[in-house]
């Protein structure tokens, strides 16, 4: 069984067991993970240890384990994301920070929201494209191809449209629908290490980010906010309507300002202002940051590093 079909296997049996034995299965698939102490936790720990210098080994240890099973708790839910009532969605979602978008898109605007890696935002955006707007939102093409069909499935299924990257001019097609839709656009953009990329300070630490979403508000006239995705326990009537002890919590940061810069120079300030923001999140709840990956500048391999930056500048 290649990895599409185990995917498209646990897509197809996940909603018909248990809730109880999925979350059991995979935080004993995330604890096996963490004992194993492969690269991507190795690579988890260090991120956790560039955001939380104010820990030490033995913690970022601790915190890694919480990361694994708050990591694994996203695939548990979203192979079981299909079966959901939309009474358990509501449930399982709350929100603060929606003052900032409601005006606009009770006008007939449109908003771009800035993610990271955070929590689960497949759950978030099958909750907004029912009570915000229609969410478009752009997918890397994975491989093989039929694994990213399976994911295409999955997402537009739950009511999304995705635009995959490679499939042509995506960024012209993101422009057109923020400019003549009423839409929540999210983009994940805490790591990009394409000659596109805005090399910003996260942390204390020198990171590469996406710059997408600070071009498009620029480009189609949208505002541009940083969003987070973190779990939350659920306790009483929630936890009972949600049919899990977990839900997660959307915070919509106030609007990143257009800043009073020659233009060149705007989607690199508006790119740091939103990761400012992020990182306030990531910090209070750096479990649920899921970056297996490399993101640091510290971290990355000079010479292709170099590459990079020389492709940026031609």
């Amino acid at each position: 069984m290649n990895a599409a079909q185990g995917y498209a296997l646990a897509w197809r049996v996940a909603g018909r067991l248990p809730g109880v034995l999925v979350r059991w299965g995979f935080a004993v698939a995330a604890d096996v993970a963490w004992l194993r102490h492969g690269s991507g936790v190795r690579r988890m720990e260090a991120n956790y240890a560039r955001i939380r210098p104010d820990l030490d080994s033995r913690g970022v240890r601790r915190l890694s384990r919480t990361g694994m099973r708050s990591y694994m708790r996203y695939y548990a839910e979203a192979f079981r994301l299909g079966s959901y009532t939309r009474e358990q969605v509501d449930a399982r979602v709350s929100t603060s920070g929606r003052e900032h978008l409601d005006p606009v898109l009770e006008a007939g605007g449109s908003v771009v929201l800035a993610l990271g890696h955070l929590g689960n935002w497949d759950l978030a955006g099958a909750w907004a494209t029912r009570h915000l707007a229609p969410v478009t939102t752009v997918a890397e093409r994975l491989k093989p191809e039929e694994l990213f069909q399976e994911f295409l499935a999955f997402r537009e299924s739950i009511g999304l449209r995705i635009l995959a990257l490679g499939d042509g001019d995506v960024f012209r097609d993101l422009v057109r629908t923020a400019r003549t839709e009423k839409a929540v656009i999210p983009l994940l953009a805490d790591r990009d290490l394409t000659s596109k990329g805005v090399e910003v300070d996260l942390c204390g630490r020198r990171a590469r980010v996406a710059a997408g979403p600070a071009a498009l508000a620029i480009t189609s006239g949208s505002i541009l906010c940083a969003t987070a995705i973190t779990y939350e326990r659920l306790r009483g009537a929630r936890r009972r309507a949600a049919g899990s002890p977990w839900g997660i919590h959307v915070r919509f940061h106030p609007p990143v300002e257009v800043p009073d810069v020659p233009r060149a120079e705007r989607v690199a300030v508006m790119t740091q202002r939103w990761v400012d923001d992020l990182s306030q999140d990531m910090v209070r709840a750096p479990q649920d940051w899921h970056m297996l990956q490399k993101v640091f500048v510290e971290d990355l391999d000079p010479e292709r590093y170099a590459a990079t930056l020389a492709a940026e500048g031609a």
